[in-house]
């Protein structure tokens, strides 16, 4: 299965892309499937689960008698009314072991250490991963692709919701390196000329201009296409430069404090105080003393949901943002957070400070897009397709093709570098390969 799963060139679809043959090379106690589809608008995973239980279900049954677990489990919302009633079908038909656990909705339910101690009752360690307390968790896109490994098949095409200022949205199943333009066309095309793009979830994900969206390509780990009126919200908020943000911090953060009484890493008793990291960047500016500060280390451990900025910041200020760029300062120093694996207990207030998955859509502007109709499914096939060689964590991919080259679609086009953290990649059209440069495969079909 492994093996497998590792030609194929599976990778986590929802995240970062964490290879998904080391993810599963191991034993478990529990395995969860996250279907929370965590932030609002998005609706790839419920999609999946409405049509394809049978496959999921089988992937899950690989799965866990690999890890040897003692239960698997799908973790979804109460709200899911008629997925659940699809999972629940396809589980009594094919007598599968797999278990439902219903979450409340709230955000971010879906995010992987909420995940684990919403069904396990465990705390994963600060800096730590679900293993650590002998849990593995993939979400349902993911093991949709390891059902299609199993076949065979690589991993060559994304299911991609496409939602917001379009006529019909849709979820989209296109080659990976589809162009981001190209999938707004298939649900009709944006309803403003000049609009912008969230690519991904509306809190995590990254904003991007109509420009951009003619070349940016879809990717393994692409979740979602939101279309933005001119002048939204969240296109406003992306633009915002850090110098801007820490002014506005040293001059308006009043250490009330909420967005670390409503941090979701901070209320499952995780050592996170994001107040306290503003009050001492804001003055002290990213300097390297200010990077020895343990306060200020804690923001590695930030999951960056974007509950501070969005929800909690009565100043309208952006805590995840700065421990984003803090985290980026110290990658460049290649230092790490030093988790001691130690054990945390959640807070007693963590019940009653759960964030309503709607209402936090209302505050960042997406809510007329929370309830839209879903139009019937698009298969998309690009004239061509712009792959990127990095499209996981650990090493870009080696292309083993040439320019000029034929391909087929699922042909090998790159490879995980031998002894490596690192995923295959795959055609996800035939046609030839048009160049090969700045870390990218082109292929086009021949006219």
């Amino acid at each position: 299965m492994i093996e497998k799963i590792f030609e194929a060139g599976v990778v986590g679809c929802g995240g970062a892309g964490f290879p998904t043959h080391v993810k599963l090379d191991t034993s478990a106690d529990l395995l969860i499937i996250n279907g929370a589809e965590c932030e609002p608008v998005l609706k790839t995973d419920r999609y999946l689960m409405l049509n394809r239980p049978t496959d999921l279900l089988c992937a899950i049954e690989a799965a866990a008698a690999h890890l040897g677990v003692k239960r698997a489990v799908i973790a979804l919302k109460k709200t899911y009314l008629e997925e659940i009633a699809a999972l629940e079908a396809a589980i009594k038909s094919s007598g599968s072991i797999t278990e439902l656990f219903l979450l409340d909705n709230f955000y971010p339910a879906g995010d992987e250490h909420i995940v684990c101690y919403e069904v396990s009752g465990a705390v994963v360690p600060p800096g730590g991963i679900p293993r650590d307390i002998g849990i593995v968790v993939s979400n349902v896109g993911t093991m949709i692709c390891v059902s299609d490994a199993l076949k065979g098949r690589g991993f060559t095409h994304k299911y991609v919701t496409v939602a917001g200022h379009v006529p019909q949205p849709i979820v989209a199943h296109v080659p990976i390196g589809t162009s981001v333009a190209e999938c707004i066309d298939s649900a009709g095309g944006a309803m403003d000329a000049d609009y912008s793009v969230v690519v991904g979830g509306p809190l995590m994900g990254a904003v991007i201009s109509r420009e951009q969206a003619q070349t940016e390509p879809v990717t393994k780990t692409t979740s979602g296409i939101i279309v933005l009126e001119k002048g939204a919200y969240l296109q406003n908020i992306s633009q915002t430069g850090i110098a801007h943000m820490l002014n506005r911090a040293r001059a308006a953060c009043v250490q009330c404090s909420f967005c670390t009484q409503l941090c979701p890493r901070h209320l499952l008793g995780h050592p996170l105080k994001p107040h306290r990291i503003m009050r001492k960047i804001a003055y002290s500016g990213l300097t390297p003393e200010i990077l020895d500060d343990e306060d200020v280390k804690q923001a590695l451990i930030c999951c960056g949901c974007g509950v501070c900025t969005q929800f909690a910041c009565p100043m309208q200020l952006q805590p995840d943002k700065i421990n984003y760029i803090i985290k980026k300062e110290y990658a460049k120093a290649d230092i790490r957070y030093d988790s001691k694996k130690e054990g945390c207990t959640a807070l007693p207030q963590r019940d009653y400070r759960k964030v309503p998955s709607k209402r936090i859509a209302a505050r960042v502007g997406v809510l007329p897009y929370y309830d839209q109709e879903m139009g019937k499914p698009v298969e998309y096939t690009p004239k061509k397709i712009t792959v990127p060689l990095r499209q996981h964590i650990g090493a870009a991919s080696r292309p083993v093709v040439t320019i000029g080259e034929d391909v087929f679609q699922g042909q090998l086009i790159a490879k995980c570098p031998e002894g490596q953290l690192g995923a295959n990649i795959h055609a996800g059209i035939g046609g030839y390969v048009s160049a090969i440069k700045n870390g990218k495969i082109f292929i086009e079909r021949r006219q």
